[in-house]
């Protein structure tokens, strides 16, 4: 019997101030790459509570999520059968600790305009990360009424 196939659930942060977005350089096995600061729904946690806690562990920022940009399905790209499924949240940082050790494999948390981002492409972490930043800049919101997470009552 075969095993059953699931995407990868992954959740990301497209936080814009002042006209620049918060997004992180890192190494990967691809090497540099820029992406939102993102990462995978652990289990039991919520999918506000992983967003908030991604960007704190890649970017040292405090993360409020407002609402929704979208969710996104992409395949890795690279001939295996892994798929992400990313929800993209929009909000605002409240704070920051600059002495704080971010994950392995960030090099920086860096504040790029939109014309900056566009011109790293194709170093992009992911075509994603392109596309939720048109999203956003065009508008796209929904609000976390969406998100829904049922818990047994004890």
């Amino acid at each position: 019997m075969d095993r059953q196939w699931k995407a990868n659930v992954t959740v990301a942060a497209v936080i814009e101030r002042d006209g620049r977005f918060l997004v992180v350089e890192e190494d990967t096995v691809d090497g540099r790459r820029f992406n939102q600061p993102a990462g995978h729904l652990e289990r039991g946690e919520s999918l506000v509570d992983a967003v908030t806690r991604e960007v704190l562990e890649e970017t040292g920022h405090h993360f409020v999520p407002e609402g929704l940009v979208g969710v996104y399905m992409a395949d890795k790209g690279d001939g295996s059968d892994v798929t992400y499924l990313r929800f993209a949240f929009f909000g605002r940082v409240t704070g920051v600790e600059p002495a704080r050790a971010l994950d392995d494999g960030i090099v920086a948390a860096r504040w790029l305009s939109g014309d900056e981002l566009a011109a790293l492409r194709d170093a992009h972490r992911s075509p994603l990360v392109g596309r939720c930043v048109a999203d956003y800049l065009a508008g796209r919101r929904f609000g976390l009424e969406l998100l829904y997470r049922h818990e047994d009552q004890a």
